[in-house]
């Protein structure tokens, strides 16, 4: 099973996040305006004067939830990151690949691929959302087209 996780971003001036048992609140002028299960969560980014307890802080660095602090323009502040596990081997077998012509020209491949397959499902989201007929077709032929050059993409055989 596959656990796609998200990253909250909170751009609220004034916000003030919590731990709430296992989740976290988000609350503005002492009204609550978002709880979230934290194990919804892999990251959390605020922007500006937001207010963090220590308690979140202590969990999310406990749990391996990144923490980044942005100014109000976006400009980078800080990260809190919990203890990091890491496997040398494995870490080694990457940077064997990535160093060998053929393995960087697969990552990069495998890189753009699923950018290409993100944007086709945001063209599609679009298609299905839109006013009129046209823009809608406009926007599936964009994503057949996308949905091509993603294929082109992928290796014709595997091992």
């Amino acid at each position: 099973m596959n656990q796609l996780l998200n990253t909250l971003f909170v751009t609220t001036p004034n916000a003030y996040l919590r731990l709430e048992g296992e989740t976290l609140c988000v609350e503005v002028e002492h009204e609550r305006k978002l709880q979230v299960p934290l194990h919804h969560l892999s990251g959390i980014v605020v922007f500006g004067d937001v207010m963090l307890t220590p308690a979140l802080l202590r969990r999310c660095g406990g749990d391996g939830r990144s923490v980044v602090l942005l100014d109000r323009n976006g400009q980078f502040s800080a990260r809190l990151e919990g203890a990091v596990s890491g496997n040398i081997l494995l870490r080694q077998a990457q940077h064997r690949i990535a160093s060998a012509p053929a393995g960087a020209v697969a990552i990069a491949r495998a890189c753009i691929a699923g950018k290409l397959r993100n944007s086709r499902h945001v063209l599609l989201r679009g298609a299905r959302e839109a006013k009129s007929d046209t823009d809608a077709t406009t926007l599936r032929q964009a994503a057949t087209l996308l949905a091509g050059h993603q294929h082109s993409l992928l290796p014709t055989s595997r091992p």
